[in-house]
């Protein structure tokens, strides 16, 4: 597993795929096992994607000297610890409610479900360092140079905006479908 660790693939292995294969993208709101709870689903990625965008444009301003140091540590606080909460929160949900339903469903994606599992503990981390990035960048505010920790921030922001689209587009490569083709219960 460790050669499709999420540092280091770039997408689902071809005999993962072979489910969104016969289900690309673009037919999935069409289909009629989509429901509201896949819909739901997706849009916590999106709003992951979207907050994390957030994060690194606020450091980004505040960077370039466009936003106080007041109001960038105030909203980086609020905005990281809203993300990181929710999104440990989404993989808990994930890890020991739907992915046990899911994975027993088809045989040939079990070694798809240790993968996600496995980038699950990688991201908890990278979510821990994201924490403790962003407590020295509020630290640092006050310092002799505020700017210092919001790079070091930035360049962790970065970083982990990488790690996170890998997994949640892989998991969405491997889960929906499998919801589509099978129609499980999930509560």
């Amino acid at each position: 597993m460790d050669d499709l660790g999420l540092g280091r693939r770039d997408g689902l292995p071809d005999a993962l795929r072979v489910l969104v294969e016969k289900l690309p993208r673009g037919t999935w709101e069409a289909h009629p096992n989509f429901s509201p709870l896949t819909r739901f689903w997706l849009d916590r990625h999106v709003m992951f994607r979207d907050v994390l965008d957030r994060l690194q444009g606020c450091t980004r301003a505040f960077l370039d000297g466009q936003v106080a140091p007041e109001r960038y540590g105030r909203e980086t606080a609020r905005m990281a610890q809203f993300f990181l909460q929710e999104l440990h929160g989404h993989h808990s949900i994930e890890d020991h409610h739907y992915f046990p339903v899911l994975e027993g469903l088809d045989a040939r994606l079990e070694r798809g479900f240790k993968l996600l599992d496995a980038d699950h503990h990688a991201l908890d981390g990278h979510l821990n360092a994201l924490a403790g990035g962003t407590n020295t960048m509020l630290r640092g505010l006050s310092g002799d140079d505020p700017k210092a920790g919001a790079g070091a921030l930035e360049r962790q922001l970065g970083d982990f905006d990488g790690f996170l689209d890998r997994h949640l587009t892989d998991e969405e490569d491997l889960v929906v479908p499998v919801i589509l083709t099978y129609a499980p219960e999930i509560h």
